[in-house]
């Protein structure tokens, strides 16, 4: 298929999308409709040529937002649709072509994504309205997630909250991670072998993938579990949520809201969920900030070891995600945590590495794990599985 891909990733009242061709080299369209549904809602973004719109699409829904997103396309008429899917549970394994059993099977997984899995949906409906006649593809975040044996994957309660109601781990950012372990066994002498790969973002989670399968992740039955995030609090004892219910009187909405909105960064800083800010706070002597980075950096390192146990043998890590890619201070600490694992992080490599650029962060006569900053593309992964699936359906 030598058509562009058209890859969305719909939110309850957003639309992200990016138009990528065949050719790495090609510019892509991309760009987010905003705040849909309301007054102010506008779809901004780049053109071909770099240059920065933005257009004002008071009131618009979904429909209308990608019929204005069509007409940003310059021409380029998509050979497909990819969708990102957050929630596939156990249906999914890789990327499928869009047809009424398949929607039925994300509508059933909906209670375990209750805020994602139905805007993903109306995503599809909608542009399967603009595009009646495109080929449609779900890309599930959790598919590469489903090679996670059963040690890593069952949780240690009763068989029939598994077997009945679908209770087990899950994994998210699975695009991300994918991406990134590849692309590190492309830019490595090394090869596929058995990566760490760190997503760090407002969202955050580890993975530890071994010939680019994916063999434990941090994140569980939903995104809370794991890392300490921007607002989530990651891994807290179980019993919290009857001590805060028992004494506090709080509801299980008001504990739900409490750790995924008002915890993480924010909550240990007191400040923000924006490492940018946390960072220059810490600096700034601020004891809230300053505990949220050692907190955070602590819990990734700690998770990072505990997921090598997943691997024969660690050929290296690898940074990603807003955090991941930016932060030089993040990683420092982080592979300062773990010195048993023969790391060496090369200063000016660290300190050197921004945005958009890919890199190794320790020498190349370094005989121990290697250390790897990678920008992710979950979009243009999401397009190549998006081509696969069309170009060879099961």
């Amino acid at each position: 298929m030598n058509s562009p891909v058209l890859v969305i990733n719909c939110g309850s009242s957003s639309i992200k999308y990016a138009l990528i061709d065949s050719d790495p080299e090609a510019p892509r369209l991309a760009g987010l409709a905003e705040r849909l549904g309301s007054s102010e809602a506008r779809l901004k973004g780049k053109n071909s040529a770099g240059e920065s719109f933005t257009q004002a699409l008071p009131n618009a829904d979904h429909a209308e937002a990608l019929t204005s997103i069509l007409k940003r396309l310059e021409g380029r008429v998509p050979g497909a649709v990819g969708h990102r899917i957050v929630h596939g549970g156990e249906h999914f394994t890789r990327a499928a072509l869009i047809d009424e059993n398949v929607i039925a099977a994300i509508e059933s997984t909906a209670t375990l994504a209750p805020l994602h899995n139905p805007a993903n949906l109306a995503g599809v409906a909608a542009t399967q309205k603009v595009f009646p006649d495109l080929p449609q593809v779900a890309v599930f975040d959790t598919a590469f997630h489903q090679t996670l044996p059963p040690r890593a994957y069952r949780y240690a309660l009763p068989d029939a909250l598994y077997t009945k109601h679908g209770i087990r781990r899950y994994g998210f950012h699975g695009t991300s991670h994918a991406y990134v372990s590849q692309r590190a066994g492309e830019l490595s002498h090394r090869g596929a072998g058995g990566w760490l790969t760190a997503h760090l973002g407002n969202g955050c989670s580890t993975s530890a993938v071994w010939n680019n399968q994916s063999q434990d992740t941090s994140m569980g039955l939903t995104p809370l579990e794991g890392l300490v995030m921007g607002t989530r609090s990651g891994d807290v004892d179980p019993g919290l949520h009857a001590h805060l219910h028992r004494q506090l009187g709080w509801s299980v909405d008001e504990i739900d809201s409490v750790l995924n909105q008002q915890s993480g960064l924010l909550g240990l800083s007191g400040l923000t969920n924006d490492m940018r800010e946390v960072e220059d706070q810490a600096l700034n002597g601020h004891p809230g900030a300053k505990l949220a980075l050692e907190v955070f950096c602590y819990r990734i390192a700690k998770s990072l070891a505990a997921l090598s146990c997943a691997l024969p043998k660690l050929d290296g890590v690898v940074f990603t995600g807003g955090i991941g890619e930016n932060s030089p201070i993040v990683r420092r600490e982080v592979i300062a945590l773990l010195p048993h694992f023969g790391f060496s992080l090369d200063k000016a490599a660290n300190e050197g590495t921004t945005r958009g650029k890919e890199g190794r962060l320790n020498s190349t006569d370094h005989n121990g794990p290697e250390v790897w900053v990678i920008p992710t593309d979950e979009e243009g992964r999401i397009a190549m599985e998006t081509r696969h699936c069309v170009e060879s359906p099961e």
